[in-house]
């Protein structure tokens, strides 16, 4: 199984020496079944106070750090290394219940999944509604995979990719009107969307490997990136990621899932002092082979 080693690393900067809020950090892998953990080690400077692991509402490990002391810095440093085995492409087969749409739950896993089916953003007018019907086929029962692979490829080809350096994520129906945005809208968009087909549907935070050559390994590279679960009664949560067309997991490394993006948000914290003091902040993240670790 391939190994792999991710090393992400962010750092604040600051005019002056500031104090320090709460900070939440969701940096370490989720484990699963095409994905296991060996390693973790996160490195913050200055020291907090304290530092404590918990496991919030989905299961996702998150540390928190409170801290005593001012600096002109703040850095965290999160190195992983685990072991990703991804499955094939996905697809149903014609004995599954789901593989034709619409489908229905099982009244058992009905409860669970309410909050990720019902619609969480406003579509006042339908457009949202309306876009999601146009993956349907007009007559007869649709396939259900080739609506989640048809909203997934379409996503990639009709959006434009739009980095954007400001906190949030935004409406679906913005990410519409305008045809572009970050990884984070597409995933929203394409929740959203589902779920107003009665689909439910997650978000998931993670990595992306920049795969070079898959062959002899991932040469280095990688961003935090954003993406997509739905869950199909018998075959469970399933990824889907519409800013690059890619059904299943490969490359993509699971952190954190979450109803909302906002709560799924890789570092969050907050600092004591004026509002100028801050002067920039830099990220960087590399995720390689682990033979080839030591040559990045």
């Amino acid at each position: 199984m391939p190994l792999l080693t991710i090393h992400h690393k962010t750092e604040y900067r600051y005019a002056h020496p500031v104090a320090f809020g709460e900070h939440r950090i969701m940096l370490r892998p989720r484990d699963g079944h095409d994905l296991r953990v060996l390693s973790g080690n996160l490195k913050i400077v200055p020291e907090p106070m304290s530092l404590r692991w918990i496991h919030d509402v989905f299961g996702n490990s998150v540390a928190i750090a409170t801290f005593d002391e001012r600096a002109e810095t703040l850095s965290f440093d999160s190195t992983a290394t685990v072991e990703h085995n991804p499955a094939e492409e996905f697809a149903l087969t014609p004995d599954d219940p789901a593989y034709f749409y619409p489908f229905l739950y099982d009244d058992e896993e009905f409860p669970d999944l309410i909050q990720v089916i019902t619609p969480q953003y406003a579509d006042p007018d339908g457009v949202l509604s309306a876009w999601a019907r146009n993956f349907l086929d007009e007559e007869g029962p649709t396939p259900t995979f080739k609506i989640l692979s048809g909203m997934t490829h379409g996503i990639r080809k009709a959006f434009g990719y739009r980095k954007r350096h400001e906190q949030g994520t935004w409406h679906p129906l913005d990410t519409l009107q305008t045809g572009s945005g970050t990884c984070r809208d597409f995933a929203l968009l394409m929740i959203e969307a589902l779920r107003r087909l009665g689909i439910a549907a997650r978000f998931v935070s993670g990595y992306i490997a920049i795969p070079g050559d898959r062959a002899h390994g991932y040469v280095g590279g990688g961003s935090t990136h954003a993406w997509v679960q739905v869950y199909l009664p018998s075959a469970g949560w399933i990824e889907f990621d519409p800013t690059n067309g890619i059904v299943g997991t490969r490359d993509l490394i699971r952190v954190a899932v979450a109803r909302d993006p906002r709560q799924a948000i890789p570092l969050h914290g907050t600092y004591l002092g004026s509002t100028d003091a801050f002067v920039g902040m830099e990220v960087r993240i590399n995720v390689v082979s682990v033979g080839d670790a030591a040559k990045v």
